[in-house]
């Protein structure tokens, strides 16, 4: 037999060399509502060569090698195709697109939070961005969403990031209505209460024991668990990519477990680098503090990328592969020998971390939770009753992250000496516009997209740039190290409403000293309807239903006044506004040539329009007969208590004095939860849990009726007192 040339032994060699260095992680599948729970006691990589923790200094700051890679792909051979798709030759703006040498702008896009109206509003305004839509397109606005390097997204608008994703970045028409196979969000289905205002209907029950079947199974590996947990699951079921109508309350699809944020570099969207880098925000309460109160802005911010868990604080400054976050680390090293965590990532509980606010919830002397609609409200506390029946927990009010930064940086980082990691909503500290990642300096952005939609004003939940205020005073002295700094903005959130810049496009930072000194803010804000009509997108942020009509309302709205910006003193669109919008994303790139190239005439007059300028306030008078009053579309309330007072009224009328007294009684005992401020000093896990409380917790949802007998029959839900565990999970 003739021997093969020694090249190609080599390679061979090589090769199989590869594979047997290569690690081997189990398969996280997505099968089924128990693949939410992680694999733990995994191999750890190498970690002599493969570390799974990165640090760096606020002053000699790195990117994750990964990211650097990716962004720079898209900027040099996807990005100047996109730039000249969407400006052509420059010719409108009064440039020669050729004299910027493709040296074009690095752009971000920040989705702020708000519940389901913040992903409202942001998918509103991805699609006034994006030149798949036609109008956008024809506008002038349809292009600045193909031409971004990074899209950050916080609780609400995390929501959009993740869904976008992980259903293969289509438009938004197609996410959030539906298309062919695609269901659209089904924002008509309530988020805690599918079936409606019963509580215990068997549909509620079935999906209330869904999602803790979920959560008991992630319990069982010894992670504990939360509040965040079934939120997560909830969200999964509306945002990722495995939920219909027809499925909604069965387990027939795994509904989103089993999909991890680690995975979004295989999706087809990002190997091909045809969407921006995405980063979700979070902040940390200080573990063990138990606080209910909003955070100080010297919490510790941390985004979540598809490649790590990182905060870019000075106090800090560390990231750790997202692949083992779940992980408990000590100056880098396992705790638990040589042994990972994988698939704790779940896409689900990071877009729940973003959107985790119950630490504020259950602050009952506040009475946060009666923001929520009355069956909202006690379906949350019904799910509580049941998870800490259910699962030995530690927070229940927080997203529970196993530190992987315990030992770093004592006596700056807050959590340096904790095991665990307690993060929140990423608005806790009062920043609800997720800026941090963008404003990283390191990243070197220069322009900035605002799709703004914060809830500040009490009772009209309009915007009033509190959020940029914050921001702006946290970079100006917590962050001034690591952050670029933010351009000059109005100084209080009365100033912005003074002003109007609370109500209508801006752009903020246009003449700096020095073109790094800071980058330009595009401010999209949520606003009065620029026409003088009565607004329907200013809903409350704790509205957790929407009906068809009132969703169409608010994106048609949305689109209309990002499509129009404004003409002072008048309810008239602009005709230029599409123009000047793209003006101001160019704009950056006329200093990054030599020599610098002049402002155009056409590119100024938009800038004089549009441009905030400290030393010239505008004045709201400019932006007469807006109407501020929230008005119902779509008045659902009373018609689907109509029609369930008469389909129930028989079961109501024994049931009502029930429920009642149950809510009154689990509101006493959280009460008294609440108040405890000393925890034990561990907490037992599910496999010791005690003796087993014979009362079913939930009901065992299967696909069908024969199904569900047949899972009886073979006890997957029997416990059994000389084991551990649920059998079957």
């Amino acid at each position: 037999m003739a021997l093969l040339p020694r090249g190609v032994v080599c390679l061979i060699l090589s090769y199989l060399a590869l594979l047997a260095s290569t690690q081997k992680l189990p398969q996280v599948l997505q099968e089924k509502v128990t693949d939410y729970a992680p694999f733990t006691n995994v191999d750890c990589p190498d970690l002599s060569t493969r570390p799974i923790l990165r640090t760096w200094s606020a002053e000699n700051q790195t990117l994750h090698p990964q990211e650097v890679e990716y962004v720079t792909n898209r900027m040099q051979n996807v990005l100047p195709r996109a730039w000249e798709e969407w400006l052509g030759d420059g010719s409108a703006l009064g440039y020669k697109l050729a004299d910027f040498q493709s040296n074009f702008p690095k752009v971000g896009i920040a989705i702020p939070g708000g519940g389901l109206r913040a992903a409202q509003y942001g998918a509103a305004c991805l699609e006034a961005l994006d030149a798949r839509n036609d109008s956008s397109k024809a506008a002038g606005t349809g292009g600045l969403l193909q031409v971004a390097s990074y899209m950050t997204g916080l609780s609400g608008g995390s929501w959009v990031t993740g869904s976008l994703f992980f259903n293969g970045w289509p438009t938004i028409q197609q996410l959030v209505f539906g298309d062919g196979d695609r269901q659209g969000w089904l924002l008509d289905i309530p988020f805690v209460t599918p079936d409606g205002i019963n509580l215990f209907s068997e549909d509620n029950q079935h999906f209330f024991g869904s999602l803790l079947w979920s959560v008991m199974a992630k319990a069982q590996t010894g992670i504990d668990t939360s509040m965040v947990d079934p939120w997560a699951r909830m969200i999964s079921y509306h945002f990722l990519n495995q939920t219909t109508r027809a499925n909604f309350l069965t387990n027939d699809s795994a509904h989103g477990a089993g999909q991890l944020w680690s995975d979004i570099p295989k999706l087809p969207s990002y190997r091909n680098f045809e969407v921006p880098f995405p980063m979700v925000v979070a902040n940390a309460r200080p573990s063990g503090s138990n606080a209910t109160t909003a955070l100080g802005i010297e919490a510790t911010v941390y985004e979540i990328t598809p490649l790590e868990l990182a905060s870019y604080d000075p106090a800090l400054s560390a990231g750790v592969n997202l692949t083992f976050a779940g992980t408990r680390l000590i100056d880098g090293m396992p705790t638990n020998g040589s042994t990972c965590v994988v698939g704790f990532d779940q896409a689900g509980f990071v877009m729940g971390t973003s959107a985790g606010l119950f630490n504020q919830i259950f602050d009952f002397a506040r009475s946060k939770i009666t923001e929520f609609s009355k069956e909202d409200g006690a379906g949350i506390l019904y799910v509580l009753s049941r998870l800490l029946r259910s699962v030995r927990t530690r927070a229940d009010d927080v997203a529970n992250w196993p530190s992987p930064f315990k030992g770093l940086k004592d006596g700056l980082f807050q959590d340096s000496k904790s095991e665990w990691l307690e993060l929140i909503d990423g608005s806790s500290n009062g920043e609800n516009v997720p800026y941090g990642p963008l404003f990283v300096k390191a990243r070197g952005l220069d322009v900035i997209v605002t799709a703004e939609n914060s809830a500040d004003i009490v009772d009209l939940n309009w915007p009033n740039g509190s959020s940029l205020v914050v921001t702006k005073g946290r970079q100006d002295t917590i962050l001034r190290l690591s952050h670029q700094r933010f351009p000059p903005i109005p100084q209080t959130a009365e100033d912005f409403i003074a002003t109007g810049t609370n109500a209508r496009p801006t752009f903020f930072g246009c003449d700096p000293p020095a073109p790094s000194d800071y980058p330009l803010v595009i401010y999209l804000p949520n606003a009065p309807p620029f026409n003088g009509d009565v607004p329907v997108t200013n809903s409350p942020t704790f509205q957790l239903q929407y009906g068809p009509k009132h969703t169409r309302k608010f994106f048609d709205q949305v689109h209309a006044n990002l499509l129009a910006g404004f003409v002072p003193n008048t309810n008239d669109p602009d005709p230029n506004w599409g123009l000047c919008l793209q003006c101001a994303a160019i704009d950056r790139a006329r200093s990054k040539v030599t020599p610098n190239i002049p402002r155009s005439d056409k590119c100024s007059a938009c800038f004089k329009q549009y441009c905030y300028d400290p030393a010239n306030p505008t004045s709201k008078s400019q932006l007469p007969n807006r109407k501020l009053e929230f008005v119902d579309p779509d008045p659902q309330g009373a018609t689907r208590l109509g029609g369930f007072l008469s389909k129930n009224k028989f079961a109501l009328i024994g049931g009502a004095v029930g429920l009642i007294a149950f809510i009154v009684a689990l509101t006493l005992g959280l009460l008294w939860w609440k108040k405890r401020q000393n925890r034990a000093a561990q907490y037992k896990r599910v496999q010791e849990a005690p003796e087993w409380d014979a009362t079913p917790l939930f009901i065992p949802h299967m696909p069908s009726a024969a199904s569900a007998a047949s899972s009886r029959a073979n006890s997957m839900y029997e416990w059994n007192k000389s084991e551990t565990g649920y059998k079957g999970l």
